[in-house]
Formats: structure tokens, C-alpha cells, sequence
């Protein structure tokens, strides 16, 4: 579908600015809980853009490139949130009792301009002269397109906007009945199985459900043998191992799974990710060697550059860049002055500097190349985080090798998570700059307004990111930490941040238990010869992502069992709706693309809601606040079982077959 190309098209523009930064409020907000419960975040793009088209259709001036704006600034939301998977750890290790504003948000921020900055000089190797298939980037160009350029696509934009309505209303409604007591939190059954146990459990949550349906049902079947290989063979044989005859099936199996287990799913996912990344070395390489000759090449010619390929120029990304230094070298010395590590803050604020320098570059050109290749949601940005912290760790610990003291090896440990945080968020950024940039290819938008775009959404996020993660800490809390303080007693797993943080006190206090790790490596690289395998009998069309197995392992199954099912539910939809027709027109597409809306409404509305109610929770200091008018009329634990599923059956196939039918009808009145 090819557009006119318009000389000076509207594209930055004070509203869409400002519905830009809306959206990138509310779902960062969304993200950080989501990311907090699940350890996965979503993008955000294509739901931004969707909004955009249905909120700017009032103004006749509105055009595709000033939406492809919008969901440009939006998008930091999806990314930037990841810096949560790093920051829930300096309260884990006790050093954090609350969140700092100020150092929270220069860690986002910093990090995030450098990412946008080193991932600029990629765009025309990595983007413009690349084959590269960028599928979100494609996607959300794609819906700008529909929406842009015919009646249709208005209509469709309108029903996507009353997708993500619906899907959040039904979310957060479904959320609120949980919270009321009205019907049961989570789907369990846990047994004995001689002298140990096993069993599974599924968080009555619709967010999860719509995680599964956006990560689609090659990542939930890689979960789902995840779920096998923890649930179904290592908590079964470790049990009958370690036997706790004292405890009931519930706990034996989640002691065993909490001790052993996780460490099992941690060396799984360092393998799957090593892996993952190794094989990017090579062409990330030729991608760098490339934008370097094609700048040469450029200044060569010296011919007047087109709209569509004018980026920020070289002199403003080196000026920013030596000017974000100073920050960041202030950020590190007021992190460690005046605590045990002061004897040694100027060589460990140097490397700080210099590792978010080398380190920033490599993990963005990396990230940048990924989004490219499986696109931002499927990054395993979980191994640049492992990466990166052991590499800050190492770091770290040999500049305060010998120190004593008390806090000393925790002032250590804090230190390489304030470091990995900001090196994450440049990765992070990166991976969406290029992916944006891409999307922008595609509608012809000019370059540098969209990294100008993102810089706005990333101060926004960086905004965000602390109060929601403070709001989270008083209200629910983190597991593992020993100084918690929270209103209910129902912590947050904040599964990535637990992983992080117990690599970086295992590498500085020498006291990571290798022998599970390594067992869990072996299996995670069990599962990458078995996905070579996959792929090769199957000639690309399978393939059995080793990492979601690894997640699939390391996190609860409250969590992993709802993204299966979610996953499942997404494809039968999509197969449902495969190959259905109306006045000889095909709906499937347009009926995939609501079903996507919904998915991420289910995200919105139960994350928002959560959120508003952790605020309730610290407002009132009461743990369960919407529960008490109820208490008279709560259900049995069985039957609020059975209300949860029965519910959420109903609901999300209602709304699936919402979809299916406003779609048949756009399609049939157009």
C-alpha cells in the first residue's frame, strides 16, 4: 500500500506531544507492575498507535506521520519499563528501604538518551540497507498504514480503540473481584507423590492471559515444556530427595522449587541467553562496518540529504553523549559518598563511567540488531541483564577486593545494579530506536523527529518509573527483602530483579552455588541443541525458543501457567478466525489485529488497577481495603476457584467473538 509522499508532512506537534507523553505515562505505569509480577514487559507500539489514530481522526490536518510520532514517544514505555527487572534488587539486598526519586530517574534517563545516541549511526546499516524483517516495527507501520489511508482503516481504528476499552474494563473488573475476596486470586492444586510432592498454580490474572496472547504460541509452547521439566520432573525428584514430611504438599513443593529449582531455571536462561547472543557477534559486527562506510561514503557525495534520511547530526550525538558523562559520573559518586565504599569512590566511579561507556555501546548495537531480527517483545534482554552484571560485578568486586567493613559487600553489590540499571536502559532503548526508526522507513517519516520523539517519551517514563516502583515497595513489597515494610503481605516475585541481584552478591561474596547453576546450564544448553535440532528437521518453520524454556523453569508457575494458557487461547483465536470471509472480503487480519487490542487492554486495565489499589493500600493501611464490605458473602476457596475460571472462560471468549464480529462488520460495511 504505497502513500504520497508529502514534502514537509506534520509531524511533531504540541498535541501529539501531549498524547504522546499521556499514553507513555499510563503504560509505563501498566509496565512496571506487569514487569514486576511477571518478569516479561509488552510493547507498547502498535496499542499507542491504534489510540493515536482513533484520538487524532477529530483534526483534518492529523497525518500518518504525526501518529507514527506519537506511538514513537510511546513506545519508551515498553522499553524503558525493563530497567525494573535491575531496581527492585537494591531493595532486595537491603540497601533500598524506599525508592530515590532523583537517582532513579538520571538511571533511566541517562541511559536512555546514550541508547538513542548509539543506536542513531546504525539506522542505514541496520535499518535502510538491511534485509532485516523488524516484525513489530512492520506491524505498526502496517496499522498506521490502514488507519491512514482509507475508510476502513478509520473504522478498524475506532473498534481498536473500543478493543483496548473493553479488554481493560474486563481486566480490571475481573481484578477487582479478586481483591473483594469474591472469587480466588489463584487456581491451585498441589499432592504428595510418595515422600515428595508437586502440583501447579495459575494467578487468576487476565494481564497474564493477555501476556501469553502477545507472546504467541511458539513462546508458550516453550513455556509450557518449561512448565514440564520444573513441575513435572525436578520438583518431583528433588522432593523425594529433600523430604519434609512436617510441611503440606503446597509448601514442600514451593520450599523445594523456591531453593533449588529457580537455580536450576537461572543456569538455563545464562546458557540460552549466551547462546542467543553469541550468534549475533558476527553480524552485529558486519552492521557496525557497514553504517561506518556508509557515512564515509555520505560525507563523500556530499549531496543534499533527503527529508527521510536526515538524522541527528554527529556533532549534536557526540555533544550529548560527552555531556551525559557528567551526569552519569555524578550519579555514581553521590551513590557511593559518604558509605563504606567512599576509600575507593574515584576508581570505582572511572570504571562505572567507562563500563556504561563500552558496555552501553555493545549492549544497544546488539539490542538494535535483535529488534531487528526477532523484534523488541522477544529480545532476550533478560541475558544482556545477566551479562552485564556479572560483568560489573567482576569489575567491582576487584576494585574493593580486601575491603572489610560492615555493608561492605553489600555497598559492593549495590553498586554493580546501580551500574547494570543504567547499561540496561541504553540497551533497552536501542533495541526500540531501531525499531521505531524502522516503522518510520516505512511511512515515510524523517528520522531525527523520531529520535527527538523518544527522548521526550524517555524523560516522560523515567518520570514514571520511581513513584509506581516506590508506590509497589510501601504497598506490596518485594520478595526477599529484609527490610520489609509493606501494607499487605503478598510481595512481588520481581523474578528478573531476584535473579540479578543474587548473580551479582554470588560473584562478589563468592558464594553462588555453582553446582545447581551448572546443572541448569547443561539442561539450557540441552534445549539449544534440541531447538537446532527443531529447526533444522523443520526447515525454520519450528523451533523451541531455549530461553522461554529457561523462564518457563525459573519462574512460578502462578505466573508461567496463565501465559500458556493465554498463548493457547490467542492461537486458537487466530485459527478460529483464519481464512473467514464476508461479501468475499477476508476479516481474518482485521479480526488478528483487535484480538491483539484486547490482549493489551487485559495488560492496561488489571495493571492500572493494581496500581490505583496499591495506592488505596498505603492511603488506608489496610492489606485487602476493597474486601471488607464483602467478608459476610465470601465464597468457599473451591468455588472461588471455580468462579475464576469460569468467569475469565466466559469474558475473554465473549470478547474474542466481540472482535471477530466488529471486525466482519467493518470490513462488510466498507
Amino acid at each position: 500500500m504505497n502513500l504520497p509522499t508529502i514534502p514537509r508532512p506534520n509531524e511533531i506537534t504540541v498535541r501529539g506531544v501531549i498524547l504522546g507523553i499521556l499514553i507513555t505515562l499510563i503504560f509505563t505505569a501498566a509496565q512496571v507492575y506487569l514487569g514486576l509480577k511477571v518478569g516479561l514487559t509488552f510493547a507498547t507500539s502498535i496499542p499507542a498507535a491504534v489510540i493515536s489514530m482513533a484520538l487524532l481522526q477529530a483534526f483534518k490536518t492529523a497525518t500518518i506521520q504525526e501518529n507514527n510520532i506519537v506511538q514513537t514517544i510511546a513506545s519508551a514505555a515498553g522499553t524503558l519499563a525493563s530497567v525494573i527487572f535491575v531496581l527492585p534488587g537494591l531493595i532486595m539486598i537491603g540497601w533500598w528501604t524506599n525508592v530515590p526519586f532523583l537517582t532513579t530517574f538520571m538511571a533511566c534517563a541517562i541511559g536512555g538518551v546514550l541508547g538513542v545516541m548509539y543506536t542513531v549511526p546504525l539506522r542505514r546499516a541496520l535499518v535502510t540497507q538491511s534485509s532485516l524483517p523488524y516484525p513489530e516495527g512492520v506491524a505498526a507501520a502496517e496499522v498506521l498504514r490502514v488507519g491512514t489511508s482509507s475508510r476502513e482503516g478509520g473504522a478498524e481504528g475506532a473498534a481498536g480503540l473500543w478493543s483496548i476499552i473493553w479488554g481493560s474494563l474486563f481486566s480490571a473488573f475481573y481484578a477487582a473481584l479478586a481483591g473483594a475476596k469474591l472469587m480466588a486470586g489463584e487456581v491451585a492444586k498441589y499432592f504428595k507423590v510418595g515422600t515428595g510432592a508437586t502440583g501447579l498454580g495459575g494467578s487468576a490474572s487476565l494481564a497474564l492471559l493477555g501476556a501469553g496472547h502477545l507472546m504467541g504460541i511458539t513462546v508458550g509452547i516453550a513455556m509450557l515444556v518449561g512448565l514440564a521439566i520444573a513441575w513435572g520432573i525436578c520438583v518431583p525428584i528433588l522432593t523425594q530427595l529433600t523430604p519434609m514430611p512436617d510441611l503440606s504438599a503446597a509448601d514442600h513443593a514451593g520450599k523445594v522449587w523456591g531453593t533449588q529449582v529457580r537455580f536450576l531455571g537461572a543456569g538455563a536462561i545464562g546458557a540460552a541467553a549466551i547462546w542467543t547472543l553469541g550468534k549475533l557477534i558476527v553480524p552485529v559486527w558486519s552492521g557496525l562496518m557497514s553504517a561506518m562506510e556508509s557515512g564515509r561514503a555520505r560525507k563523500l557525495e556530499g549531496a543534499v540529504i533527503p527529508r527521510t534520511e536526515q538524522d541527528l547530526p554527529v556533532w549534536i550525538m557526540g555533544l550529548v553523549v560527552l555531556i551525559s558523562l557528567v551526569p552519569a559520573g555524578w550519579l555514581l559518586a553521590n551513590f557511593v559518598s559518604g558509605g563504606p565504599l567512599a576509600e575507593i569512590a574515584l576508581p570505582l566511579v572511572i570504571s562505572g563511567v567507562l563500563y556504561i561507556i563500552v558496555a552501553g555501546m555493545l549492549a544497544a548495537a546488539v539490542c538494535g540488531y535483535m529488534a531487528g531480527l526477532i523484534g523488541s517483545s522477544n529480545s532476550p534482554v533478560s541475558g544482556i541483564a545477566i551479562l552485564t552484571v556479572l560483568g560489573s560485578a567482576l569489575i567491582v568486586g576487584m576494585i574493593g577486593y580486601g575491603m572489610t567493613g560492615p555493608n561492605t559487600a553489600t555497598a559492593l553489590v549495590a553498586f554493580a545494579l546501580l551500574v547494570t540499571t543504567v547499561v540496561l536502559a541504553v540497551a533497552v532503548i536501542g533495541n526500540d530506536n531501531l525499531q521505531d526508526l524502522k516503522t518510520g522507513q516505512l511511512v515515510d517519516a524523517t528520522p531525527w523527529k523520531q529520535q527527538v520523539a523518544l527522548i521526550i517519551g524517555i524523560i516522560a517514563g523515567s518520570i514514571v518509573v520511581p513513584p509506581v516502583l516506590d508506590l509497589l515497595n510501601n504497598s506490596n513489597g518485594f520478595a526477599g527483602d529484609p527490610n520489609y515494610h509493606a501494607v499487605t503481605n503478598e510481595p512481588l516475585a520481581a523474578p528478573q530483579a531476584t535473579l540479578i541481584s543474587t548473580l551479582a552478591k554470588g560473584v562478589i561474596s563468592h558464594d553462588l552455588d555453582w553446582k545447581l547453576l551448572g546443572i541448569g546450564a547443561a539442561i539450557g544448553l540441552g534445549l539449544v541443541v534440541l531447538d537446532i535440532v527443531i529447526r533444522k528437521l523443520s526447515k525454520g518453520k519450528l523451533s523451541l525458543p531455549s530461553l522461554g524454556v529457561g523462564l518457563a523453569i525459573y519462574l512460578p508457575s502462578s505466573v508461567t501457567a496463565p501465559v500458556v494458557i493465554g498463548a493457547f487461547a490467542g492461537w486458537i483465536f487466530e485459527r478460529a478466525v483464519k481464512g473467514k470471509t464476508v461479501n468475499g472480503k477476508d476479516f481474518a487480519e482485521p479480526a488478528k489485529r483487535l484480538g491483539v487490542l484486547i490482549a493489551s487492554g487485559f495488560i492496561v486495565g488489571e495493571s492500572l488497577f493494581n496500581v490505583a489499589l496499591a495506592g488505596i493500600i498505603v492511603l488506608t493501611g489496610q492489606a485487602a481495603p476493597l474486601a471488607g464490605p464483602f467478608a459476610a458473602i465470601w465464597p468457599d476457596e473451591n468455588v472461588g476457584m471455580v468462579i475464576a475460571i469460569v468467569l475469565a472462560l466466559v469474558g475473554v471468549t465473549g470478547l474474542y467473538r466481540w472482535a471477530a464480529a466488529r471486525a466482519k462488520k467493518v470490513v462488510a460495511e466498507n
